[in-house]
Formats: structure tokens, C-alpha cells, sequence
């Protein structure tokens, strides 16, 4: 329960600032982060206090010591090294934690956003890269935090460390440690723009190529039937291309990184080794041999974290473009706007579309130009028209999917600019022309959000589908699985489990998209009897092609160029000799 108290993700991802977004995630889980960061400088202890056990000992023996003393010193490292290990555990598992529940949150964010996120959205965006987002880009982020914190905390805690205890040993050493920290830094800002840039262009061709591999998988049928391996195998090769020059390109700068970056700190380390031998041989500083080991230690290991730092470029400039493209979706303004709205507990049916038009965006005209339309409860209309005649566009503004640019959709004399469509929507039904099935069995998919159906009611609504003869056909009945995207049963099949799936939430408002176009005839009827059960009684509005589906309409609405040009039933747009009548005339094949 506690997890609902935290800030939304979309609230604190920004694309212009991914480092600082990390940080903010990060913050959500003040209580575990402290506690892991308490942890690890426990365990860190070791690295930055060993090197002053070592020069105690050598300056012991060098002075030739009691054993006592080494016994001493050797009995605090013996300590200091195994509390490592539960401090170890103990930061694993809270630092750990709050990057998995991280990820989690970010993946939940952005479901939760795409599905906020208008229809026009998802038809400008692949499913493809929607899909690298969330799973690739996320788990970048994850990888970032588990591979750059680290050694990152460890550079901190040993810089920390060094320089105590240099300036306790021999303050005098401590600008030379001052070196390292400027040269690592610029080598960081000189890569910063090239690196951000080759990582963009290389996470823009991945998506390309997740599409264009998307692509290829939903067209196999159509690439087989017409002989196109070969045109489909060459677009991936293409995609594939660009993904190889990019990397590469990107493989190419982080090797310049790690050459320089390595070249610069072991110079510094060799440097400070001779300077302190120097220092020590000359008389310059009082210097001990063991200092000496102490000095040249602790400057081994600033620059060694600094060089394992820098070395890490590459996974913090990747996981940080994965933040920037997971802004994309988070921070998209093109929203579905619900929140706030009055939310809708029941639903008649009566729709009313007012002098309602709507233009997409970049559109030089209307889809729908000023539709007046008054649909009252449980009457079936029908929409017919040319391609683009705005049929589609229609049932969306009924929808909700879009809404209109001009003029006004009421439901139940509601206007619904001012619903919660999502709550609407669960009084509402559609049935594609191409219905979809999840992976999962026959079951779930037909009852699909309404985990308390029970069995009498699935039964009744395959029944009534003409679904249950061949549902009990199957290997396990309705527990056979329907297999992606319904691939284990028909097209007449799926129909008809879609019909079902509809049939079970008993709606107020049905929408049957082009739902009998690609059926076989034998298909078609049983499709045909289904429809007649799950649309008595309810507000039906139906898009067809193939006028001989919508005879028994109450009403036919001719649409053309996003104008209602002819209304009326069958027979009276017969008589009217019209539009209609030259459309059912041409399927008919015969002359008027």
C-alpha cells in the first residue's frame, strides 16, 4: 500500500535533465537509500584505512618494532575486512531494491501513460517502439544504476578517505592529488556532447530496426503469399546496417574514453610514486618509507576509481538516453484528457453529435464537417461510405478516441468534454473487423476485465456467440490456449469469441466495425446470428462495406467527404435513387 504514496514517474522524468530525473527516482525511497548509503561507506572502510595499516607495519619493521604492534595492526584489519560483508549484504539488498522497484515504477508509468495517451498517438508511434521503451530503455536505466553507483560511491568514499588521511600523514602532498580530479573531469566534458550525440543516433536506429523487425513479423503471411522474403529480409538488413555504423561509431568513442582516460591516471600514479620517493630520498618532506607506500596507495586508488569512472561513460551516456527516450512518452502532451471529469455510472444509449466536426492535426480539411445526429437508445444505425468518407473518425468521436474540434458529442444528453470516457467506455463494446486475442486461454480472453464472471455467464455468452460447439471442440475446452493473437483458431472463430467477449459485459452501446467483411460465407452466417443475439436491445452503430449486412438497420447514414449526404432505411434510400442506391446497384451487379 505504501508504494501508492509515491510521486507518479511522468512527474519527475525530464528529457533535458536525465541525470537529475535518476536523482529524483532514486529519492522516492529516502529510508532504503540512506540506509544502503550508510552500508557501503561501512563497507568501504577497508580500501581507504588499509593503506595506513600497511605503512604502519612497514615503518615497524622498518624501525625495527614490537610484534605487538603488528599483531595490532593485523587484529584491526581482520575487522575492518569481515564487517565487509554484512555491510556488503546490507546494501546490496536496500540499493538493489530501490533500483528493481525503480524499474518497476518506471515500467508501470509507462503503461499507465500509454494508456492515457490518444489514439492519434498510437497510430503516429510503432508498437515496436513503444515495446524497446519500456522493456530496452528501462532496463538500460537499471543497468546504469547497478554498474556506475558503485564505483562511483567508492571513488567518493576513497577520495574522501585519501585526502583525511593525507592530510593528516603529510598535508604537504595533497595538491599533487589535486590533479586528478580536474583531468578526470575534463575528459568527462570533452566526451559529454559527442557521447550524448553517437548515443541518440545509436537508440534512434535500434528503434528503427524494432519496427522495421515488427513489421516483418506481422507481415509474414502477406511476404510469403507474395514471394517477398527477400524485399522483407533486405529492410531488416538495412535497419540491421545502421544499428552496426552507429554502435560502431559509438565503440569508437568509448575507446578513445578508456585509452585516454586509462594513459592519463596511470601517468598521474607513476608520477606520484617518483615524486614522493624524491620527496623522501632529498629531504624535502619528512617522508617515511611506509608514507611513501601510503602516498603512492592512496593515490592508486583515486585514480583508479576516477579511471573506473571514466570507464563507465559509455553505460551512464546510454542509460541516460534511455531516460531521455523514456521522457518521450512521459512528458507527450498529446493526452486523452479524462482526469478530473465527471466519471459515468450507467449509460441509455442516446447519443447526439451537434454540428460536430473534427480535424486532425496537419489535416488541410475536416475528417468530419459538421455532423447532426441524434441516435436515441437501442436504435441500430448503420454507416456507409467511400474510404475516408469519415465512417472511422465518427465512431471514434463516439468513442472518445478523439473529440471534436467544433461543435459537440453528447452522451445521454452529456456533453463528453465533461466525462470520464474511460468510465463510459465500460458500457460501450466493439467488434473489429480483425478481433484480437491475447496469449491466454479461451477463458480469459473472453472474460478479459471482469475477473468475477463465473462460469454460467462465460457459457451463456458463447452460446449465444455460436462459439460453444467449437470452444468444446477444443483440446481443453475454453483452457485451450488461443495462441497469439488468436493464431489456433479461425478468422469465423475469433469472430465469434470476440462477439462473446462483447456478449459478457452486457453493453448499452455496441460498435461493430467492418465486423462479417472477412469472413467466409459459411462464417458469415454464424457471425451474422450472433450479432442479431448481442445487439438486441442495445444502441448499435455499425460500419460495413458490404451493404447486404446492414439491410435490417433502422437507420443508414450515407457518409462522403465528412458529410451526412443521405439518411434513411434500405428501402427509402432505394426509392431515393441516390448515393446508396448507387453503391448497393455496383456490389449487386445489377443494373438500376
Amino acid at each position: 500500500m505504501a508504494r501508492k504514496t509515491l510521486s507518479d514517474p511522468a512527474d519527475l522524468i525530464d528529457g533535458a535533465h536525465p541525470a537529475r530525473s535518476v536523482l529524483r527516482l532514486l529519492a522516492r525511497r529516502p529510508a532504503r537509500m540512506t540506509l544502503a548509503l550508510f552500508a557501503f561507506a561501512m563497507k568501504e572502510i577497508p580500501l581507504w584505512f588499509l593503506p595506513v595499516i600497511t605503512a604502519a607495519i612497514i615503518d615497524i619493521v622498518a624501525t625495527q618494532g614490537e610484534v605487538s604492534a603488528v599483531l595490532w595492526w593485523l587484529t584491526l584489519a581482520v575487522v575492518l575486512l569481515v564487517q565487509n560483508y554484512p555491510n556488503h549484504i546490507l546494501y546490496t539488498r536496500n540499493f538493489m531494491t530501490v533500483v528493481r522497484d525503480t524499474g518497476a515504477d518506471l515500467r508501470n508509468g509507462l503503461a499507465a501513460r500509454l494508456q492515457s495517451l490518444s489514439i492519434g498517438y498510437h497510430t503516429r508511434v510503432s508498437s515496436s517502439i513503444v515495446q524497446t521503451k519500456v522493456v530496452r530503455d528501462v532496463e538500460n536505466v537499471e543497468l546504469m544504476l547497478q554498474q556506475v553507483t558503485h564505483p562511483l560511491l567508492s571513488a567518493i568514499m576513497v577520495m574522501v578517505g585519501a585526502i583525511s588521511m593525507t592530510a593528516i600523514a603529510v598535508p604537504q602532498f595533497l595538491p599533487v592529488y589535486a590533479l586528478a580530479v580536474p583531468i578526470a573531469i575534463g575528459i568527462r566534458y570533452g566526451m559529454r556532447n559527442r557521447s550524448k550525440a553517437r548515443n541518440e543516433v545509436f537508440r534512434r536506429e535500434v528503434e528503427t530496426l524494432s519496427a522495421r523487425v515488427g513489421e516483418m513479423a506481422s507481415l509474414i503471411p502477406v511476404t510469403r503469399a507474395h514471394g517477398l522474403e527477400q524485399t522483407a529480409v533486405t529492410r531488416v538488413n538495412s535497419g540491421a546496417d545502421g544499428v552496426r555504423r552507429a554502435g560502431l561509431h559509438l565503440d569508437m568513442l568509448n575507446g578513445h574514453v578508456a585509452s585516454i582516460s586509462w594513459v592519463a591516471m596511470q601517468l598521474l600514479g607513476v608520477g606520484c610514486l617518483v615524486l614522493a620517493a624524491i620527496f623522501s630520498l632529498t629531504g624535502i618532506l619528512p617522508i617515511t618509507p611506509g608514507e611513501v607506500v601510503l602516498l603512492s596507495t592512496y593515490f592508486t586508488l583515486l585514480t583508479g576509481g576516477l579511471t573506473a569512472l571514466l570507464m563507465l561513460i559509455p553505460v551512464g551516456a546510454r542509460g541516460l538516453e534511455s531516460v531521455r527516450s523514456i521522457a518521450e512518452v512521459m512528458q507527450e502532451p498529446d493526452l486523452e484528457q479524462n482526469e478530473g471529469k465527471h466519471a459515468v455510472d450507467r449509460v441509455s444509449g442516446g447519443i447526439r453529435l451537434v454540428r460536430a466536426s473534427h480535424r486532425y492535426r496537419d489535416a488541410d480539411r475536416d475528417a468530419l464537417h459538421e455532423i447532426d445526429l441524434d441516435i436515441v437508445p437501442g436504435e441500430t444505425v448503420a454507416f456507409v461510405g467511400s474510404s475516408g468518407s469519415g465512417k472511422s473518425t465518427l465512431l471514434n468521436l463516439v468513442l472518445g478516441f478523439v473529440r471534436p474540434t467544433s461543435g459537440q458529442v453528447l452522451l445521454d444528453g452529456a456533453d463528453v468534454q465533461t466525462l470520464d470516457m474511460r468510465t463510459a467506455r465500460r458500457f460501450v463494446s466493439v467488434v473489429p473487423q480483425e478481433s484480437v486475442l491475447f496469449e491466454g486461454t479461451i477463458r480469459e480472453n473472453i472474460a478479459y476485465g471482469l475477473p468475477h464472471a463465473d462460469d454460467d455467464r462465460i457459457a451463456r455468452a458463447l452460446r449465444d456467440a455460436n462459439a460453444w460447439e467449437f470452444v468444446q471442440a477444443l483440446p481443453q475446452g475454453w483452457d485451450t490456449i488461443a495462441g497469439e493473437r488468436g493464431a489456433r483458431v479461425s478468422g469465423g472463430q475469433r469472430q465469434r469469441l470476440a462477439i462473446a467477449r462483447a456478449l459478457v459485459r452486457d453493453p448499452r452501446i455496441l460498435l461493430l466495425d467492418e465486423a462479417t467483411s472477412a469472413l467466409d460465407p459459411e462464417s458469415e452466417v454464424l457471425v451474422k446470428e450472433a450479432l442479431s443475439r448481442l445487439m438486441e436491445g442495445r444502441t448499435t452503430l455499425v460500419v460495413a462495406h458490404r451493404l447486404s449486412t446492414i439491410r435490417q438497420a433502422d437507420r443508414i447514414i450515407v457518409l462522403e467527404h465528412g458529410q451526412i449526404v443521405e439518411q434513411g432505411s434500405h428501402d427509402v434510400l432505394l426509392e431515393a435513387n441516390g448515393r446508396y442506391a448507387h453503391l448497393h446497384f455496383t456490389q449487386a451487379g445489377t443494373a438500376r
